[in-house]
């Protein structure tokens, strides 16, 4: 018999306060407007955290929602993983911050940061540690708030992205070790950093000792990202001995509609097949898959052997797949 992690609950949180793109930009004296954004990105609506929100209060609602959907208390959890690009601080972690507001003393917790592609690394991460049989039950979270990090005068970047989080409870189970067995199959990891200036924020918590802020190059990460993308998700099937036609689900980086748009068709898959949030989210960075993937099986939309493949890219560049089958 294989070890396998199980995703047995998945939960989100969206901060109360919604903008329209129209709201948006009156809100920040932008020049920009809805149907130039919507053309550009598909994005027509983000959540804004409010003052007393972070990365860890808005994580430990989506974890409170996955552990009630497992049924599983937070005592039960032995490791948390949270990926975030934008923490409550250097440290202590988001990690031990949410498990501080869990109550759970019995586990242990650290940040992952990976940008756009954290939540992936994070759930492989978890996963690994379950298959090791170092910990039974796992919280993977994915928690942004890149409110706070945004350049509020730079019309091309900030109307990209919005605040949340996502989780997962992972749960070891027993399989045959085949692209069958229900769980994670496997996690494909990659990372260029020759590519670090497309995608930064310049400062902040590191040793440069100034606030920082996100700074992108659009165009190269669009013209990185189909490409990177695709190819993991290849390895990824491959790997398992797969093919896009056993692919029921995509759920993916929730960046951009036409990069989203691009990948499904890669896949060959039908529109309605794909998980799109971007167009309310907005672009969560590492809680934007953590998010799409709680909506979609909590609607129901993912059934009982549904096989999901999850993939993003971020500032690094990172990039990754994980193949999961319900």
């Amino acid at each position: 018999m294989t070890i396998r992690s199980l995703i047995v609950g998945c939960g989100g949180y969206l901060p109360e306060r919604s903008l329209s793109n129209d709201e948006l930009a009156a809100a920040y004296g932008l020049e920009t407007s809805d149907e130039w954004i919507v053309e550009r990105t598909g994005i027509r609506r983000r959540h804004l955290a409010a003052a007393d929100e972070t990365a860890s209060t808005m994580g430990a609602a989506a974890a409170r929602r996955a552990l009630e959907r497992a049924g599983v208390d937070a005592s039960e959890v032995g490791l948390i993983v949270v990926a975030t690009a934008t923490p409550d601080s250097a440290f202590p972690s988001t990690a031990v911050r949410i498990q501080a507001l869990l109550g759970n003393t019995s586990g242990f917790g650290f940040d992952v940061s990976a940008a756009c592609a954290g939540f992936v690394y994070a759930l492989n991460v978890a996963d690994t540690f379950i298959r090791s049989g170092q910990v039974k039950t796992a919280l993977v979270i994915g928690s942004e708030v890149f409110s706070r990090i945004m350049d509020w005068s730079d019309r091309g970047t900030c109307v990209l992205f919005g605040d949340g989080a996502g989780a997962v409870v992972l749960k070891a189970g027993e399989g045959q070790g085949t692209a069958d067995d229900r769980g994670i199959l496997s996690s494909h990891l990659h990372s260029d950093g020759r590519h670090g200036e497309i995608l930064l924020v310049d400062g902040g918590a590191g040793s440069n000792g100034k606030p920082g802020q996100l700074r992108m190059t659009g165009k190269e990460v669009f013209r990185h990202a189909v490409s990177k993308l695709a190819a993991v998700v290849d390895e990824a099937l491959a790997a398992n001995g797969l093919s896009h036609a056993d692919v029921r689900w995509l759920v993916p980086h929730q960046a951009n509609r036409r990069i989203i748009d691009a990948m499904g068709k890669k896949l060959k898959l039908p529109p309605e097949r794909v998980v799109v949030t971007v167009d309310r989210h907005a672009n969560t960075s590492a809680a934007s898959i953590p998010l799409a993937l709680a909506e979609a099986v909590n609607d129901g939309r993912v059934q009982p052997g549904d096989l999901v493949a999850m993939e993003a890219i971020g500032g690094g560049l990172t990039w990754g797949a994980t193949l999961a089958r319900f």
